[in-house]
Protein backbone atom coordinates (compact mmCIF):
# COMPACT_ATOMS: atom_id res chain seq x y z
CA UNK A 1 0.00 0.00 0.00
CA UNK A 2 1.34 3.61 -1.10
CA UNK A 3 0.01 6.36 1.41
CA UNK A 4 -1.23 9.23 -0.81
CA UNK A 5 0.64 12.46 -0.48
CA UNK A 6 -1.23 15.48 1.44
CA UNK A 7 -3.45 15.74 4.68
CA UNK A 8 -4.48 12.88 6.49
CA UNK A 9 -6.58 10.60 4.75
CA UNK A 10 -10.70 11.00 5.54
CA UNK A 11 -11.95 7.64 6.00
CA UNK A 12 -14.79 6.39 3.37
CA UNK A 13 -17.87 4.40 3.96
CA UNK A 14 -19.08 2.55 0.86
CA UNK A 15 -22.99 1.94 1.17
CA UNK A 16 -24.72 -0.28 -1.73
CA UNK A 17 -27.92 -0.51 -3.72
CA UNK A 18 -30.98 -2.29 -3.55
CA UNK A 19 -31.11 -5.89 -3.69
CA UNK A 20 -27.46 -5.93 -3.68
CA UNK A 21 -24.52 -5.94 -1.33
CA UNK A 22 -20.97 -5.02 -0.40
CA UNK A 23 -19.25 -6.61 -2.96
CA UNK A 24 -20.11 -4.27 -5.48
CA UNK A 25 -17.83 -2.29 -4.07
CA UNK A 26 -14.75 -4.26 -4.56
CA UNK A 27 -13.07 -2.14 -7.18
CA UNK A 28 -13.28 1.19 -5.08
CA UNK A 29 -11.82 -0.59 -2.28
CA UNK A 30 -8.84 -1.51 -3.76
CA UNK A 31 -8.58 1.63 -5.11
CA UNK A 32 -9.02 3.76 -1.53
CA UNK A 33 -6.83 0.71 -0.41
CA UNK A 34 -4.24 1.16 -2.65
CA UNK A 35 -4.20 5.10 -1.84
CA UNK A 36 -4.08 5.02 1.75
CA UNK A 37 -7.45 5.73 2.46
CA UNK A 38 -9.23 3.29 5.33
CA UNK A 39 -12.55 2.45 4.12
CA UNK A 40 -15.35 -0.31 4.47
CA UNK A 41 -18.55 -1.45 2.52
CA UNK A 42 -21.53 -1.72 5.05
CA UNK A 43 -24.30 -4.47 4.32
CA UNK A 44 -27.66 -2.89 4.70
CA UNK A 45 -30.51 -4.86 6.65
CA UNK A 46 -32.21 -7.25 4.47
CA UNK A 47 -29.08 -7.75 2.05
CA UNK A 48 -25.69 -9.67 1.74
CA UNK A 49 -24.36 -10.98 5.13
CA UNK A 50 -27.80 -9.45 6.64
CA UNK A 51 -30.40 -10.91 4.24
CA UNK A 52 -33.61 -12.68 6.15
CA UNK A 53 -33.87 -9.61 7.81
CA UNK A 54 -36.14 -7.31 7.38
CA UNK A 55 -35.00 -4.29 5.58
CA UNK A 56 -35.55 -0.69 7.84
CA UNK A 57 -34.34 3.05 6.82
CA UNK A 58 -33.53 3.45 10.61
CA UNK A 59 -31.34 0.15 10.37
CA UNK A 60 -30.16 1.15 7.54
CA UNK A 61 -28.73 4.31 9.24
CA UNK A 62 -28.02 2.58 11.87
CA UNK A 63 -25.47 0.48 9.97
CA UNK A 64 -23.86 3.17 8.69
CA UNK A 65 -23.61 4.96 11.80
CA UNK A 66 -21.75 1.64 13.40
CA UNK A 67 -19.45 1.60 10.48
CA UNK A 68 -18.83 5.38 10.92
CA UNK A 69 -17.78 5.28 14.34
CA UNK A 70 -15.41 2.26 14.10
CA UNK A 71 -13.33 4.25 11.70
CA UNK A 72 -12.88 6.76 14.45
CA UNK A 73 -16.51 8.51 14.00
CA UNK A 74 -16.27 10.92 11.56
CA UNK A 75 -16.43 9.66 7.29
CA UNK A 76 -17.26 10.44 3.94
CA UNK A 77 -20.30 8.56 3.30
CA UNK A 78 -20.97 7.28 -0.52
CA UNK A 79 -23.97 5.55 -1.24
CA UNK A 80 -26.10 4.85 -4.92
CA UNK A 81 -29.32 4.30 -5.73
CA UNK A 82 -30.42 2.98 -2.24
CA UNK A 83 -27.07 3.21 -0.53
CA UNK A 84 -27.75 7.15 -1.88
CA UNK A 85 -31.12 7.60 0.05
CA UNK A 86 -29.63 6.05 3.24
CA UNK A 87 -26.54 8.27 2.97
CA UNK A 88 -28.38 11.19 2.63
CA UNK A 89 -30.83 10.24 5.91
CA UNK A 90 -27.53 9.46 7.82
CA UNK A 91 -26.34 12.55 7.04
CA UNK A 92 -29.13 13.96 8.16
CA UNK A 93 -29.83 12.38 11.45
CA UNK A 94 -25.99 12.20 12.35
CA UNK A 95 -24.38 15.61 10.90
CA UNK A 96 -21.46 14.90 13.22
CA UNK A 97 -20.18 11.95 11.23
CA UNK A 98 -20.48 13.53 8.04
CA UNK A 99 -17.50 14.76 6.75
CA UNK A 100 -19.02 14.52 3.33
CA UNK A 101 -21.47 12.85 1.19
CA UNK A 102 -21.17 11.34 -2.20
CA UNK A 103 -24.98 10.48 -3.61
CA UNK A 104 -24.65 8.76 -6.93
CA UNK A 105 -27.55 7.44 -8.73
CA UNK A 106 -30.76 8.86 -6.31
CA UNK A 107 -31.41 12.12 -8.13
CA UNK A 108 -35.43 11.80 -7.95
CA UNK A 109 -37.66 12.28 -4.82
CA UNK A 110 -39.00 8.65 -3.15
CA UNK A 111 -41.97 10.35 -3.24
CA UNK A 112 -41.98 10.09 -6.87
CA UNK A 113 -45.47 9.87 -8.77
CA UNK A 114 -44.50 6.64 -10.04
CA UNK A 115 -43.62 5.38 -6.80
CA UNK A 116 -46.99 3.06 -6.58
CA UNK A 117 -46.38 1.41 -9.88
CA UNK A 118 -42.44 0.73 -8.93
CA UNK A 119 -44.31 -1.03 -5.64
CA UNK A 120 -46.83 -2.92 -7.32
CA UNK A 121 -43.92 -4.11 -10.18
CA UNK A 122 -41.62 -4.92 -7.37
CA UNK A 123 -44.68 -7.29 -5.65
CA UNK A 124 -45.48 -9.16 -8.52
CA UNK A 125 -42.17 -9.87 -9.67
CA UNK A 126 -41.32 -11.23 -5.84
CA UNK A 127 -44.08 -13.12 -5.87
CA UNK A 128 -42.98 -15.29 -9.08
CA UNK A 129 -41.56 -18.40 -8.02
CA UNK A 130 -37.61 -17.78 -8.61
CA UNK A 131 -38.29 -14.27 -7.18
CA UNK A 132 -37.14 -12.69 -10.64
CA UNK A 133 -33.25 -14.31 -9.88
CA UNK A 134 -33.68 -15.39 -14.10
CA UNK A 135 -34.63 -11.73 -15.05
CA UNK A 136 -32.47 -9.89 -12.40
CA UNK A 137 -29.23 -12.31 -14.14
CA UNK A 138 -30.59 -11.53 -17.17
CA UNK A 139 -30.28 -7.90 -16.80
CA UNK A 140 -26.93 -8.01 -14.87
CA UNK A 141 -25.59 -9.66 -17.87
CA UNK A 142 -26.34 -7.05 -20.25
CA UNK A 143 -25.85 -4.00 -18.04
CA UNK A 144 -22.47 -4.89 -16.99
CA UNK A 145 -19.03 -6.31 -18.13
CA UNK A 146 -17.64 -9.75 -16.57
CA UNK A 147 -16.01 -7.98 -13.75
CA UNK A 148 -18.72 -5.77 -12.72
CA UNK A 149 -21.41 -8.30 -13.14
CA UNK A 150 -18.99 -10.77 -10.85
CA UNK A 151 -18.94 -7.90 -7.96
CA UNK A 152 -22.61 -7.07 -7.85
CA UNK A 153 -23.58 -11.08 -7.50
CA UNK A 154 -20.53 -12.05 -5.12
CA UNK A 155 -22.64 -11.06 -2.53
CA UNK A 156 -26.16 -12.82 -3.70
CA UNK A 157 -29.09 -10.94 -4.24
CA UNK A 158 -31.76 -9.98 -2.35
CA UNK A 159 -34.59 -10.94 -4.48
CA UNK A 160 -37.41 -9.58 -1.99
CA UNK A 161 -36.19 -6.67 0.01
CA UNK A 162 -37.06 -4.26 -3.28
CA UNK A 163 -40.98 -3.50 -2.07
CA UNK A 164 -39.95 -3.33 1.52
CA UNK A 165 -37.52 -0.53 0.43
CA UNK A 166 -40.01 0.89 -1.91
CA UNK A 167 -42.22 0.97 1.64
CA UNK A 168 -39.63 2.63 4.04
CA UNK A 169 -37.96 5.01 1.62
CA UNK A 170 -41.54 5.89 0.30
CA UNK A 171 -42.20 8.87 2.99
CA UNK A 172 -38.90 10.07 3.22
CA UNK A 173 -38.54 14.09 2.08
CA UNK A 174 -34.92 13.55 0.70
CA UNK A 175 -34.54 16.59 -0.43
CA UNK A 176 -35.37 18.46 3.22
CA UNK A 177 -32.66 15.97 4.15
CA UNK A 178 -30.25 17.54 2.02
CA UNK A 179 -31.07 20.83 3.47
CA UNK A 180 -30.27 19.48 7.48
CA UNK A 181 -27.07 19.33 7.16
CA UNK A 182 -23.79 21.63 5.64
CA UNK A 183 -20.98 18.99 5.16
CA UNK A 184 -19.95 19.19 1.14
CA UNK A 185 -21.67 17.42 -0.98
CA UNK A 186 -21.10 15.51 -4.49
CA UNK A 187 -24.17 14.25 -6.27
CA UNK A 188 -22.78 11.87 -9.20
CA UNK A 189 -24.96 10.16 -11.87
CA UNK A 190 -24.54 8.68 -15.39
CA UNK A 191 -25.03 10.54 -18.11
CA UNK A 192 -27.82 7.95 -19.07
CA UNK A 193 -29.46 7.24 -15.77
CA UNK A 194 -33.27 7.69 -15.57
CA UNK A 195 -32.69 8.82 -11.93
CA UNK A 196 -31.42 12.17 -13.16
CA UNK A 197 -34.82 13.81 -13.22
CA UNK A 198 -34.31 16.03 -10.32
CA UNK A 199 -30.72 17.28 -10.44
CA UNK A 200 -30.88 20.44 -10.12
CA UNK A 201 -33.51 20.54 -7.32
CA UNK A 202 -31.11 18.19 -5.40
CA UNK A 203 -27.94 20.50 -6.02
CA UNK A 204 -30.20 22.92 -4.55
CA UNK A 205 -31.41 21.54 -1.58
CA UNK A 206 -27.63 21.32 -0.69
CA UNK A 207 -26.88 24.58 -0.59
CA UNK A 208 -29.96 25.94 0.88
CA UNK A 209 -28.36 23.44 4.08
CA UNK A 210 -24.71 25.77 3.34
CA UNK A 211 -23.39 22.63 1.92
CA UNK A 212 -20.85 23.18 -1.06
CA UNK A 213 -22.85 20.90 -3.37
CA UNK A 214 -21.08 19.87 -6.87
CA UNK A 215 -22.84 17.79 -9.45
CA UNK A 216 -20.84 15.21 -11.77
CA UNK A 217 -22.35 13.71 -14.51
CA UNK A 218 -20.23 10.47 -15.87
CA UNK A 219 -20.18 10.13 -19.57
CA UNK A 220 -21.63 6.70 -21.31
CA UNK A 221 -22.49 5.59 -17.67
CA UNK A 222 -25.83 4.45 -16.78
CA UNK A 223 -27.82 3.71 -13.37
CA UNK A 224 -24.81 1.60 -11.75
CA UNK A 225 -22.67 3.82 -12.36
CA UNK A 226 -19.63 2.91 -10.35
CA UNK A 227 -19.63 -0.69 -12.09
CA UNK A 228 -20.08 1.23 -15.57
CA UNK A 229 -17.40 3.57 -15.19
CA UNK A 230 -15.66 2.13 -11.86
CA UNK A 231 -11.93 4.25 -12.82
CA UNK A 232 -14.01 7.64 -13.28
CA UNK A 233 -16.00 6.65 -10.26
CA UNK A 234 -13.36 5.86 -8.19
CA UNK A 235 -11.33 9.35 -9.31
CA UNK A 236 -14.30 11.30 -7.87
CA UNK A 237 -14.18 9.36 -4.57
CA UNK A 238 -10.45 10.06 -4.49
CA UNK A 239 -10.94 14.26 -5.12
CA UNK A 240 -14.04 14.24 -2.96
CA UNK A 241 -11.53 12.64 0.01
CA UNK A 242 -9.00 15.20 -1.05
CA UNK A 243 -11.29 18.42 -0.37
CA UNK A 244 -12.46 16.90 2.52
CA UNK A 245 -9.18 15.91 4.07
CA UNK A 246 -7.89 19.37 3.27
CA UNK A 247 -11.32 20.96 5.25
CA UNK A 248 -10.63 19.08 8.40
CA UNK A 249 -7.33 20.09 8.28
CA UNK A 250 -8.01 23.69 7.80
CA UNK A 251 -10.71 23.86 10.66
Amino acid sequence: MVARPGPVPVPVVLVHGSRTSATMWRRQLETLGRAGVPAVATDLPGHGSRRGEPFTLDGAVAAVRRDVDALGGRALVVGLSLGGYVAIEHRARHPEQSAGLVAAACCTVTSSVLRPAWLSLARWIEGWPDHGARLNDTFVRLALDAEGAGDLAAGGFALTAMAQVLRELGPTDTLRALAEASSPVWLVNGRYDHFRTQERAFVAAARAGGADARLVVVPHARHLVSLDAPVAFSRVLLEAGDVVASTVRAG
